[in-house]
């Protein structure tokens, strides 16, 4: 579509060959934002995301090519949507972050549960130490007594 714009251009005013390079260069832009594939802007449906993706100043699209300023905003007005590609990246990120928020609570509860179990490793290791001194140089092992615990 843009190569005939342009060769249309051309054949209208053969002098300005750089007019058809931009129109075909922002016609190739404006595909490329309709269908959701950009290569050097954002993706956002607006004149200056057009410019950018054509690679042409501003003012080219708002001052000197008028008409394909409005033929963009007719077929964004057309479009009446996101692309499919915004929707569907949209929907992937809103689904990455779910499961980011969703691990990041159950790395917390494991780093709570490991703290807790080196906690409980330190306690064992210094009764099993106090009960090696009790147990005295005979290294004879005695019963401790036991402790009945009321049931509840």
């Amino acid at each position: 579509m843009g190569r005939v714009l342009a060769m249309a251009a051309a054949a209208a005013s053969p002098s300005r060959l750089g007019d058809a390079a931009e129109i075909e260069a922002v016609t190739d832009a404006m595909i490329r934002l309709l269908v959701g594939t950009p290569l050097r802007s954002d993706g956002q449906l607006t004149i200056k995301s057009l410019a950018q993706e054509a690679d042409v100043k501003r003012n080219k699209l708002t001052h000197k090519h008028t008409g394909l300023k409005g033929l963009f905003y007719a077929l964004v007005r057309m479009q009446d949507a996101r692309p499919k590609v915004v929707d569907d990246l949209k929907r992937k990120n809103d689904e990455l972050q779910h499961k980011l928020t969703r691990l990041s609570a159950q790395h917390n509860q494991l780093r709570t549960c490991f703290q807790q179990l080196v906690r409980v490793l330190h306690v064992l290791k210094a009764e099993n130490q106090q009960l090696r001194q009790s147990a005295g140089s005979d290294g004879g092992i005695r019963v401790l007594p036991v402790q009945h615990q009321p049931k509840g």
